[in-house]
């Protein structure tokens, strides 16, 4: 079988991050790298760091990944998108104009003869109460109607530095928390707990932390959480047998 892709926390269009062409450009020469080589790549949330799509109105840019995510689907490439809590506000547009398949909750899928389980990350096991009702507003239905009923010149504008604000705040803070270990990393608890009535997972695979985890739960079950796309560039890739945690260098050959 042909390799299958992960990777999570783009980011693209954030106000905060410098170069973000640059770094867009990075991830659409990735994805051609290996487009003849996957049949699937699986997008795990926060690709952009701010959409809301309205029903005749999507947010500019992007224009790079989108054609390239649409070229990769046109040629018979599976491209799976989740939401993450930067882009929960997805339509119905990525699917039907790039030809993704979108997923908005967990999933556990056999890829071979494994069984994988896949969740951006966002509210599995957080225990931020502040946090939580901030992602409980931002499902809420009333709420997303009451925010579309903003011009999106306003809407979109007033997302995207929010999204800005949040990310200058934790760099403020020294950035994401690294590693807390196996007893305090709230994602590796969560996998821990849903083993126990699911033992059948084979790997557990998460994005939303921005930290590069690769650790073994049982004999037959890891977890990984797969860094980003700001400045760690790294991904996983699954050959059918084994799943590898990758650094994409631009100039080497791919997996």
């Amino acid at each position: 079988m042909k390799n299958i892709y992960f990777l999570s926390d783009a980011h693209l269009g954030s106000r905060a991050i410098a170069h973000g062409r640059t770094q867009e450009r990075r991830l659409v020469r990735f994805l051609d790298s290996i487009k003849t080589k996957a049949s699937a790549v699986y997008l795990l949330g926060d690709i952009f760091d701010f959409w809301y799509e309205y029903k005749m109105v999507v947010p500019k840019g992007y224009t790079r990944f989108l054609g390239k995510v649409s070229e990769l689907t046109d040629m018979g490439v599976e491209v799976h998108f989740f939401t993450g809590n930067h882009d929960i506000w997805c339509g119905d547009y990525l699917e039907k104009e790039c030809g993704v398949v979108l997923h908005r909750e967990p999933i556990t899928v056999e890829l071979g003869d494994k069984v994988f389980m896949m969740a951006h990350g966002d509210g599995l096991g957080d225990p931020d109460r502040k946090f939580k009702f901030i992602r409980a507003v931002f499902h809420n239905k009333f709420c997303q109607a009451l925010f579309s009923a903003l011009h999106p010149r306003w809407a979109v504008d007033f997302g995207m530095n929010w999204a800005k604000h949040s990310r200058m705040k934790h760099e403020r803070v020294g950035g994401e928390p690294p590693y807390m270990g196996e007893d305090k990393e709230y994602l590796v608890l969560y996998a821990k707990d849903y083993l126990k009535t699911h033992p059948n997972i084979n790997y557990f695979l998460f994005g939303h932390r921005h930290i590069e985890l690769d650790l073994m739960l049982s004999r037959d079950s890891r977890i990984v959480i797969l860094g980003d796309w700001i400045s760690q560039f790294t991904y996983a890739v699954f050959d059918g047998e084994h799943l590898f945690l990758e650094n994409y260098i631009e100039g080497d050959s791919q997996p």
